[in-house]
Parts: structure tokens; sequence; C-alpha cells
């Protein structure tokens, strides 16, 4: 069942509950500044809203940090820390324990929420039968023709995990959940490595209580990879999310990329589609990001592919946090 809404909520007043966000943060002194003039920035009452940001057993100065930080900000800053779980998920538990708010809105500390954000993930919550909300995600500007392609591609847009054909689900750099949802379901698998997202949207949908909605224009930003390096990494987590979704819910995995296919793709890209977008680069109408689509396509594929193959579910994975 696919419970997935898309209509926007009615504007018949403001909703104001209070709200936690709950960021994960590990080794993250280089975003922290940025992240934090994001926070600051945001138009949701500053007396409803408190930001618990969560130190993963950082090596770095991140925890000193988000001390300074709850110490002088004009925003309600609380620092924790879990240093039992290196995982994300795990910080988020302790975040969400700690929570005082009805929602409780998740981000990333590389990602840049905008000013309007909170404002916008919330406001669909009027609804009393909505329990998650999923924000947009768009990509902060880069140069490499790999995140120009990643652009072109929409690869981080929340569009593609909404139109998931199991359940819908929203990634966590950029999801609200209502309090009481945790309170039903359990918390997030504070052992699984990637997927946790879908994995608890899925939970709430399959339990009934509630569906979830998209809020396009609560936005946050986030850096494309630049390097071949950072994308298969990337794409290989992909593929290690999709075997650990498999194996707790059931969902289809990926099919196995033959050489054949493989071949026949790269083949028709150079009889067919080269000669194509090199005319068209000569003229001014494509770029070398049209002509090289095929062969970065197929390089995130099959890095997909090898980490689904190479994934391996632990038996600790499986267990769920509660309250």
């Amino acid at each position: 069942m696919n419970s997935y809404n898309s209509e926007q909520p009615h504007q018949t007043g403001e909703y104001l509950p209070m709200c936690s966000v709950v960021i994960p943060i590990y080794n993250g002194e280089v975003d922290l500044p940025e992240l934090l003039t994001c926070l600051v920035a945001q138009t949701y009452p500053r007396d409803k809203v408190e930001y618990l940001l969560v130190d993963n057993h950082s090596s770095d100065r991140t925890l000193a940090q988000i001390r300074s930080a709850s110490e002088n900000s004009p925003i309600t800053i609380r620092p924790l820390s879990e240093d039992q779980i290196q995982s994300s998920y795990a910080a988020r538990n302790t975040g969400i324990r700690a929570a005082t708010g009805e929602i409780i809105a998740f981000t990333d500390a590389d990602c840049r929420p905008q000013p309007q954000w909170l404002k916008s993930l919330i406001q669909p919550f009027l609804k009393p039968n909505i329990a998650l909300v999923a924000g947009e995600i768009t990509a902060l500007p880069g140069d490499s023709f790999l995140e120009q392609f990643a652009d072109r591609q929409e690869t981080l847009s929340q569009k593609h995990t909404l139109a998931h054909k199991f359940y819908p689900y929203g990634q966590t750099a950029n999801l609200a959940i209502r309090r009481i949802a945790f309170e039903k379901v359990g918390l997030f698998r504070p052992y699984l490595t990637t997927g946790g997202d879908a994995d608890i949207c899925w939970r709430i949908q399959q339990e009934y209580v509630g569906n979830i909605e998209f809020a396009p224009e609560a936005i946050v930003q986030h850096r494309h990879r630049a390097t071949f390096k950072e994308l298969e990494s990337q794409w290989r987590r992909y593929g290690r999310s999709n075997r650990f979704l498999h194996e707790l819910h059931g969902v289809d995995l990926m099919p196995k990329i033959t050489l054949q296919k493989s071949s026949y793709d790269l083949g028709r890209w150079l009889v067919k589609e080269v000669p194509k977008h090199s005319i068209k680069i000569l003229l001014g109408k494509a770029s070398v990001v049209d002509l090289l689509q095929t062969p970065i396509g197929l390089f995130t594929a099959n890095a997909r592919y090898r980490g689904q193959h190479d994934a391996k579910l632990s038996e600790n994975a499986r267990n769920i946090d509660w309250m």
C-alpha cells in the first residue's frame, strides 16, 4: 500500500508546535560554522524549537564546538554525545530520547537548511493523519562535471525515494516525524549503517500510524560528490541499503549487471551518442555532461550492484531501539 500524500495542507492557520531538530555529527568541525548559521537563520519561532546536536564519538573538536555554540548562540542548542555506538542512527536515537518536541525533525551536519526549511516542514502536520513529512534536497553549487551530472539527474531529490514502489520514504537529511510515531513503532535500528530512513518510514506506515507528505518548499541543500572515489562510495552505500532493506522488508534486489548488457550499452554510446553529442557540443547546444551520461550511469550502476552483492546484514542490525 502506498500512503504518500502529495496534496499540500490548507493554509487555515499557523501550526506552531514545539519542535526538536536532531542532527548527528561525526568529525563535523568544518561543517559546523555554516550549519549553525543556517539554524540561526530559521524563521520558525525560536521559543518553539530546540536543536539537539549529537556528537557521535568524533576525533576532532566537534563536541567542544557544539558546547561553545550552546553557550553563545541566540537559539536553543543542546549538546549531546553518543559514544557507545558509531552510527548516525544511534546518535539520532540519543537525540530523540532527549527531545521535548511534539515533532522531531532531522537533517545532517553537511546540509544547509534554508531559512523557511523548518516552518515549511512543520506546516503539513496540521493534518492529523500525517505522521511523516519529507522536505526537498537540492544541490549546493558545484563546478566539477560529476557534480553537474548529479545535479542534472537530481540524484539527491526526495522525489526518487517518495516514488519507491514498496512504500514512499524520506531521507533523514530532510525529514520530520511525530513523536508519537516513535512511541508506537520504536526508534531507528542503532546498528544499521544505511537504509534506516526507509526502514523507520516503512514501519510507521505499515503500522498505520499515519501517512507521509512531501513539503517541496522545505529545502535543505547538500553538496554532490565531486570525485569518482566519492561517487563510487555513495552508490555502493545505496547498494548496501538495498540489500539490508531486502533482508528486513523483502524489497526487490537490483538485477545482476551482466558484462553483455554493459558492453551493449557502452557500444551503443560509442556508435550513436558520442557522434551526436559531439556535434551538439561543437554547436554549443550540449555539454561534456551530456556526452558522458551513459558511462557515468554505468559506473554508478555497477558500484551500486557491487555494494548490494558484498553487503551482509549483521544480526544486531535487526534490533530496534525504544524510547
